[in-house]
C-alpha cells in the first residue's frame, strides 16, 4: 500500500513508476479484468462484468498515469525521457481503458 501511495504522490523513481506500475502493472491489471469481463459476460452477468472490467481497471489506470506524470516532474534526467514516459503512459492507459 505504501508503494501505491508513493506512486500517487510521484515520489517513486520515474523508471519504477513507468516500467513497474504503468507498463507491467497496467498490462496485468487490464488483462486480468478483461478476462474476467469476458467470463462474466458468458455467464450473462453484464452489470457485474462492467463493474469488474471497468471498476477495477479505470481507477488503476488513472493512478498509474498520475503517478508517472508526477514522478516525471521530479525527474532530473533528459527531458526526452519525461516526454516519452508521459506520452507512452497516456496513450497506453487510454488504450487499455477503452478496450
Amino acid at each position: 500500500m505504501k508503494q501505491l501511495q508513493a506512486l500517487w504522490q510521484g515520489s517513486l523513481d520515474l523508471g519504477d513508476a513507468f516500467w513497474t506500475w504503468a507498463i507491467v502493472g497496467g498490462l496485468i491489471v487490464n488483462l486480468t479484468t478483461s478476462i474476467l469481463f469476458i467470463g462474466l459476460m458468458t455467464f450473462d452477468l453484464p452489470w457485474l462484468a462492467l463493474l469488474v472490467g471497468y471498476g477495477c481497471s479505470l481507477p488503476y489506470n488513472f493512478v498509474a498515469l498520475v503517478g508517472v506524470w508526477r514522478s516525471s516532474a521530479r525527474y532530473e534526467g533528459p527531458s526526452l525521457h519525461v516526454e516519452l514516459a508521459r506520452g507512452v503512459t497516456a496513450i497506453l492507459m487510454v488504450a487499455l481503458s477503452v478496450t
